[in-house]
This record gives structure tokens, C-alpha cells and sequence, in this order.
């Protein structure tokens, strides 16, 4: 047997011990949703049918693939067994066919095992801001918000502003928006980094060819449930709001200010008229910024799981460079470049976005088998 041949059996026999042992799991969980008991308590109740859910899709797959195995045993047997050269060349080639869809079914299998991350349901602030390259950054961060907008549009999300900081030239030094739709978090949770673009500046005249970069950061929306925040730990101040913002700017006390006092973390909100508004606008965001902290921290507890993320998520790591003469598009942490750059950043990102999930959830597979 080859050594390939060696590796497929082991895989083989590996994911049925697991299928096993997720078929006993299931068996519980299916009795534990029956309970009349378990709607009294929200947050249990949530958790136990997204189990049941995650089980229920694993076990038909483990159904599957062992008819597959049995099937292969069966075809391998005939082959030795069967006498007559017609049925022994319909035995071979059902045995080709299963063994084609046997790797096939164990990277779905695979892919499967991962339990869920129910962070991956949640909405989320995105924060884009320029880095290294002055205006052109500026105007970069402007392309990469349409680029995340068009996507919500194609996906059927919504989304609202609650800060810009525009420039002169047109650009963003900052903006922040939040996004609400299903799996939200889940689809853009490796976009956090520095993203690096390489074209000539519209307002460069020599034609020079310029790099820049621009930051993003995807924060999970928290609930007040997710992060218990201490009313004494932050410092809450209204002022006047200053910048363009229309006729109440500077004349009514309508900007927020939150000083979380423990972490340093600050959040103004000054772009609604309504110091109420500002004010719900302010604390969405301290949460999300705080429920992100906290969900870094435990990451870096756990160093098993820091190797099945995307990179390290941090945003100082240059994840993505768009390079427009070249028309290309390249993911460093997966060495995936894609083409027609134009399509890219008006959205048609999902290649690319898939490619990193099932990346990730490969590499946390890998951390479960170590």
C-alpha cells in the first residue's frame, strides 16, 4: 500500500472515532431539546439548538461516508470473489467512483467537525482608517467603505454610518459603520488588518506609482449581555460638536464622550443631532470595542486556538495588498491573488472571503488533531 494509501485509512479511522463520539453526543443533545424546561432559559436555549442544529448536520454526513467505506469493502470483495470478468469490471468501477468521493466527503466531514463560533452570528462596527500615505490613504479608505458597502448590498444587509471624518480631497481619515444581516461576523471576521494599495494618486501629476495603507477592523456587536460594564468605570461628557455637521453644530451640547477609565478606550459620537442618539451611538461602539478586547485576550490564553486563526488578527499585520497596475488582488496569509481588481472593490469578494474561512477552518482542524 502506498503511503498515500496508509494516510487515507488512518484519516478514515480517525473520523469514525469522532463521527462515533459525535453520535453519542447527539443522542443526549436530541433528548435534552425535548425538554419542556430548557425555554425558560435563553441563553441555554440558544446554545443547545445551535448544537442540535451543528449534530444533526454531521451525523447525515458520518451516514454517508460510512456507506462509502461499505461500499468500497463490498466492491473489493466482489472484485476477489466474483468469478465472472463483467461483474468484476462493474465491481472495479464502482470501486473507482466511491474512492473519488471518499476524500471528497472527508473534507466536508472535516470542515464540519468545527463547531460553529457563535460569534460569527453577530453584526458588527467596521472602522476603517488611514494609515501611511496621506491623501491617497484618505481616498483609499473611502474605496475600501464602498467596496464593504456594495458587498452588504449584494448580501441584503444593512448598514448605517455613526462617525466620518471626511477630508478635503475627498477622502476619509476615518469611518466607522455598523452592519446588520446574517452571518455577518462570520463573513468578514479576517478582514481586520492593514490593507496595502499600490496605484498611481489621482492627485499625484508625475504619475508616480505610490503604496499606502489603511486599516480595518471588524468588532463583533456585543449586547449588554456579552460585557458587563461598570457604570463607575466610565466617564461620560457632553460638548458641542465640531466639524461639518449642520446648523446645531456648535451651538447645542449634543456630542458624547466615553472614557472607559480601566482600558483608556475612548468614544466620540457627535454626528446625530440628539445628544440621546450620540449617547446610544457612543456605548454601541465602547461595548464592541471592549467585547473585542476581551474576546483577544482570551484568544491569546488559548495558543492551541491562536494557530487556527487567519493570521494573528492584529491590526498591525499587513494582511492584503491591491496592486492597480497589475490589476491583482493578493491575500498574504493564504497566498491567494485574484484578478479584475475593479470587480473586487465593487464587492465581488466572496471568492476570496470563502477561501479565508475554509482556510481557518482548516487550520483549526489541524489544532484538533495535535
Amino acid at each position: 500500500m502506498t503511503a498515500g494509501g496508509v494516510f487515507r485509512y488512518t484519516l478514515g479511522m480517525d473520523l469514525l472515532k469522532k463521527l462515533d463520539e459525535l453520535d453519542e453526543r447527539f443522542k443526549v443533545v436530541s433528548t435534552l431539546v425535548q425538554d419542556p424546561d430548557l425555554v425558560k432559559d435563553a441563553k441555554k436555549y440558544k446554545e443547545t439548538m445551535s448544537e442540535f442544529g451543528h449534530l444533526s448536520e454531521v451525523t447525515e454526513l458520518g451516514k454517508e461516508y460510512r456507506k462509502i467505506l461499505t461500499g468500497i469493502e463490498d466492491a473489493k470483495m466482489m472484485i476477489t470473489a466474483e468469478d465472472d470478468p463483467e461483474m468484476k469490471e462493474m465491481a472495479r468501477e464502482e470501486l473507482r467512483e466511491l474512492e473519488e468521493k471518499q476524500p471528497q466527503m472527508e473534507e466536508q466531514i472535516k470542515l464540519k467537525l468545527i463547531p460553529p463560533d457563535p460569534l460569527d452570528e453577530k453584526n458588527i462596527i467596521l472602522e476603517i482608517r488611514s494609515a501611511a500615505g496621506g491623501d491617497e490613504a484618505s481616498l483609499f479608505v473611502r474605496d475600501m467603505w464602498e467596496m464593504y458597502i456594495h458587498l452588504c448590498e449584494r448580501k441584503g444587509w444593512k448598514y448605517e454610518n455613526m462617525e466620518a471624518q471626511e477630508t478635503e480631497v475627498g477622502g476619509f481619515n476615518k469611518i466607522v459603520t455598523s452592519i446588520t444581516g446574517k452571518f455577518v461576523y462570520g463573513t468578514l471576521r479576517w478582514e481586520s488588518g492593514v490593507h496595502r494599495v499600490q496605484r498611481v494618486p489621482a492627485t499625484e501629476s508625475q504619475g508616480r506609482l505610490q503604496t499606502s495603507t489603511v486599516t480595518v477592523a471588524v468588532l463583533p456587536e456585543a449586547e449588554e449581555a456579552d460585557i458587563d460594564i461598570k457604570p463607575g468605570d466610565v466617564r461620560v461628557d457632553v460638548m458641542r460638536a465640531g466639524g461639518p455637521g449642520g446648523q446645531c453644530v456648535n451651538t447645542t451640547d449634543s456630542a458624547v464622550r466615553l472614557t472607559h477609565i480601566p482600558t483608556g478606550i475612548v468614544v466620540i459620537q457627535q454626528d446625530q443631532k440628539s445628544q440621546i442618539k450620540n449617547k446610544e451611538k457612543a456605548w454601541q461602539v465602547l461595548r464592541a470595542r471592549l467585547f473585542d478586547l476581551e474576546q483577544s485576550k482570551l484568544d491569546a490564553e488559548r495558543s492551541s486556538a491562536r494557530k487556527s486563526m487567519v493570521g494573528s488578527g492584529d491590526r498591525a499585520e499587513k494582511i492584503r495588498t491591491y496592486n492597480y497596475p497589475q490589476d491583482r488582488v493578493t491575500d498574504h496569509r493564504i497566498n491567494l491573488t485574484v484578478h479584475n481588481l475593479p470587480s473586487f472593490m465593487m464587492g465581488n469578494m466572496d471568492d476570496m472571503l470563502d477561501a479565508l474561512n475554509v482556510y481557518a477552518k482548516e487550520e483549526q482542524f489541524k489544532s484538533l488533531e495535535s
